[in-house]
């Protein structure tokens, strides 16, 4: 389901999510339209502009957050125009898994966005670039000042939803290389134990800054 107020990024969307595969159920141009389109048609994935009508505030968060806390296994991806951090915040806050949140120029890579559709469809996360690096200059302290330099790089590519082998072809490095600085990270962060991946989830919440809210 494509929720966005400008018809011709609308359309746009609604194409390009099709040509890769996609059944686009509705399409939308408001919050209350977005809500009522969820309730009827119970999509698997919805593409939400952060700021739509009436207020062009934060309609479209709103209503992503009401829509994974009345159906949780809704993922729901968030475009913004500009790099809103506490936007993809508070949703993780609330939700660590079939979330995203991208900046709308990234709609323009279209193999990078179809990647991040797919990653949030299957239960993963995929957060903009740019929102990882301010968040990064933003919280310079407690125990992520352990972590390397590397170890903060391998951080950022984790909170941005990428796996192992995704870190490590960013990187140019060895998977096994990659599994090392996580280890390493997990370790610095004095994460509780518990199964890999909520352990992983748990370092990048604690990164963003919202593990402890």
């Amino acid at each position: 389901m494509i929720a966005e107020d400008s018809v011709l990024l609308r359309t746009g969307l609604v194409k390009l999510v099709e040509m890769a595969g996609f059944e686009v159920a509705a399409e939308t141009g408001d919050a209350p339209g977005l809500l009522a389109a969820v309730e009827e048609h119970r999509p698997d994935l919805v593409v939400v502009d952060v700021r739509m009508p009436p207020g062009f505030t934060d309609e479209g968060v709103r209503a992503a957050l009401s829509i994974r806390r009345d159906r949780p296994s809704t993922a729901v991806l968030l475009l913004s125009q500009y790099v809103e951090e506490r936007y993809a915040a508070e949703l993780l806050a609330a939700h660590t898994s079939g979330v995203g949140y991208l900046l709308k120029q990234r709609v323009v890579d279209v193999e990078e966005f179809v990647e991040a559709l797919r990653r949030v469809a299957g239960g993963g996360t995929a957060l903009d670039p740019q929102v990882v690096a301010q968040l990064l200059v933003r919280r310079p302290s407690d125990p992520l000042e352990r972590l390397t330099a590397r170890e903060r790089e391998v951080l950022a590519l984790m909170a941005e939803g990428r796996s192992n082998a995704g870190i490590a072809d960013r990187l140019v490095v060895s998977e096994s290389a990659v599994a090392k600085h996580i280890n390493s990270i997990l370790a610095k962060l004095d994460l509780p134990r518990a199964d890999a991946d909520h352990r992983r989830v748990l370092a990048v919440l604690r990164f963003l800054g919202v593990a402890d809210r």
